[in-house]
């Protein structure tokens, strides 16, 4: 008796779980609608704060082609064809900015660590990394 329970109870459980697997194939099924919450531009809150930690916002296409022709006017190969890769290091070097705005030879040592290339794996020196920290702040956070 116990074991006739014991095959009735499981194929009972078989059987619901089986039903709740299935699916409508039929034709005349309504699509299911998911819900997603649709995107929302960051608020000015989590933008103010962002700015406050040094993070500006993302630059425009504008800013990106005049910040990539200052960059390409000291030195062509400081893009070398990696546009998103200097606007990753420009934006990096503009935490540098507003972290220590005094600090010239920081925000000069940084960016010769960070704009490097294959021809210049050490950086393109003192001069060319003062030139790129203005394109940099000009270009892409004037409001540090």
């Amino acid at each position: 008796m116990k074991r006739t329970a014991a095959t009735a109870l499981t194929a009972l459980v078989l059987a619901a779980a089986l039903s709740a697997c299935s699916s409508d194939n039929s034709t005349d099924a309504a699509p299911k609608k998911t819900t997603r919450p649709a995107p929302s531009a960051p608020s000015k809150a989590t933008a103010d704060a962002e700015a406050d930690s040094g993070i500006p916002p993302k630059p425009s296409v504008a800013m990106k082609l005049a910040y990539f022709r200052a960059l390409t006017g000291i030195d062509p190969d400081i893009v070398h064809g990696k546009e998103d890769k200097a606007v990753d290091r420009g934006l990096n070097q503009c935490q540098t900015i507003h972290n220590f705005p005094k600090d010239k030879g920081k925000q000069t040592k940084m960016a010769e660590m960070r704009f490097t290339s294959p021809h210049h794996p050490e950086g393109f020196g003192k001069v060319k990394a003062a030139q790129i920290i203005v394109a940099v702040h000009t270009n892409l956070c004037p409001k540090f």
